[in-house]
């Protein structure tokens, strides 16, 4: 599975990788519905965190199409409000 991080770049993870980065997606998408910020914050950094720990930077100029697109850690609750909403950015 590819994944771009906004602002920073791809990375390759596994597909079993899926269930955790789901479950976490899941939690930001409810934090963001109750307005919770500090949480929201610290599972986005989560997610980013696990994405680039568990999965393989693509060179810049090693394009691939992307399953998903992470924003990046300074997104906005107000902005999260658009994109965590109803499955999130996993759908699962």
């Amino acid at each position: 599975m590819i994944i771009r991080i906004s602002e920073e770049g791809q990375y390759e993870v596994p597909s079993g990788l899926f269930d955790e980065l789901n479950i976490i997606d899941n939690r930001i998408v409810q934090l963001v519905a109750e307005g919770k910020e500090e949480e929201y914050r610290t599972e986005l950094s989560k997610l980013l965190d696990c994405i680039r720990s568990k999965g393989k930077k693509l060179d810049d100029s090693d394009l691939k199409e992307s399953d998903v697109i992470v924003p990046p850690a300074d997104l906005s609750l107000k902005e999260a409000r658009q994109i965590f909403a109803g499955d999130g950015l996993l759908e699962g």
